[in-house]
């Protein structure tokens, strides 16, 4: 008899080609796929709540997989990290309902992206953050932000040659939080039902042109009405992506 456990993940994506496993380069995945072959003797299929992108991080991605060797789930864990880089944890293993599937069983993620806005950035945060150097207007951020909230046509928030059935997806909240002090960032905290591929990237850095001014607020809603992704701005560096919690 198989039993399915999920794996609650964080990691630094700086060093890898994101979660999925390529033929090129280090994966989440594929260093989890790894790490758990020893343990059941045979290749296993490890799956994600969400496909994190080359060198996004998370705080709380989800993973899942079926195994028929007798293990309890504290062990399990600990196994995995013994072998894991150290930049790769697993923070917590369950073992749950034999139907749980990572992704298919999730009703929403909630993204992180972060910024710190000044001159300077830490070395010791730069590998975490996009550094904006001139000074944002937060109140005009906020203002878009709120346009951005409910069920659109995200078209214009899609990467390019990305092939989905639709491009309507449901934003529940969108808030910025401030830091204290030059190396505590600016916060971007977005709860969604799903998101396209770069999609909170994308959104992150058009309201970072509505704060540098070169746009008003106002223009997100011609920007939406478009699905056109020229129109919108740019894509805002992995670096300073979080998948912060899976909802379930």
């Amino acid at each position: 008899m198989s039993r399915t456990f999920k794996l609650t993940l964080q990691y630094d994506g700086t060093d890898y080609v994101g979660w999925q496993r390529q033929a090129n380069g280090v994966s989440i995945q594929g260093l989890l796929e790894d790490a758990v072959r020893p343990v059941e003797g045979v290749q296993v299929n490890v799956f994600g709540a969400g496909r994190t992108d080359a060198g996004v991080h998370a705080l709380g991605q989800v993973a899942s997989l079926s195994l028929s060797v007798a293990i309890d789930a504290a062990s399990l864990g600990r196994a995995l990290n013994a072998v894991l880089p150290p930049d790769v944890r697993v923070v917590a293993a369950d073992e749950v309902a034999p139907d749980f599937h990572a992704r298919f069983s999730a009703i929403g993620k909630v993204y992180e992206y972060r910024i710190v806005n000044g001159q300077t950035v830490s070395p010791f945060v730069r590998r975490f953050v996009w550094h904006v150097i001139p000074p944002l207007d937060l109140d005009a951020m906020r203002d878009a932000s709120a346009a951005v909230v409910g069920r659109h046509d995200f078209a214009a928030f899609q990467g390019v040659r990305t092939a989905v059935r639709s491009t309507e997806r449901t934003i529940r909240r969108l808030q910025w939080r401030e830091g204290e002090g030059n190396d505590v960032p600016l916060v971007m905290e977005i709860d969604g039902n799903g998101f396209l591929r770069h999609m909170v990237r994308i959104i992150a850095g058009t309201i970072v042109e509505i704060g540098l001014k070169r746009w008003p607020a106002v223009q997100i809603h011609d920007i939406l009405a478009s699905r056109d992704r020229t129109r919108a701005g740019t894509t805002a560096p992995a670096a300073g992506l979080f998948l912060a919690q899976v909802l379930y």
